[in-house]
């Protein structure tokens, strides 16, 4: 099946929202229990274009959002303004088909166009598929920080990834 990538508009919010929701629900990939609101999800997307800062949909060829990624400041500070931190989300449904490599690579094609100088994934210890992912598109383990949060009453280690870009 053909997939394609293309910037985020107002009307695929709501499948980003779901897409959202059903990993704070279900994963430990975002370390909150909430579940978001569109008009949270609305002022995400608002923030991230008004900062030029991409959020990129992958769609079959139904136009069906099968997952989203995006990447935003990695730290407040000036000193950081050309380091990046991503996230990538994939509908359960349509994992293991190559979409979040698709998302991701598209990702770096942007920050690579706005002449960024380091990309950071922020993953959750225990996720062995985002880690083989980001090291088949390069990127080298910066660290990692033992039980630095909580999800469900469990401490969560957080491995760092950057890539040069």
């Amino acid at each position: 099946m053909a997939y394609r990538l293309r910037p985020a508009h107002v009307n695929d919010l709501p499948d980003i929202l779901a897409i959202t929701n059903q990993a704070i629900a279900e994963t430990d990939a975002l370390w909150i229990s909430t579940p978001m609101t569109l008009e949270q999800r609305h002022d995400w997307l608002m923030e991230r274009q008004k900062n030029h800062f991409p959020v990129l949909v992958v769609v079959d060829k139904n136009e069906t959002i099968l997952g989203f990624g995006s990447y935003g400041p990695f730290r407040a500070y000036e000193g950081y303004k050309n380091t990046v931190e991503h996230s990538i989300y994939v509908t359960p449904s349509a994992q293991g088909h190559g979409l979040g490599r698709l998302l991701l690579e598209g990702l770096i094609d942007e920050a690579r166009r706005q002449k960024l100088h380091v990309m950071i994934g922020a993953i959750t210890g225990g996720n062995i598929a985002s880690i083989r992912l980001h090291e088949k598109c390069g990127f080298l383990h910066g660290g990692l920080l033992p039980e630095t949060g909580t999800k469900n009453g469990q401490w969560l280690d957080l491995i760092l990834m950057y890539l040069k870009i």
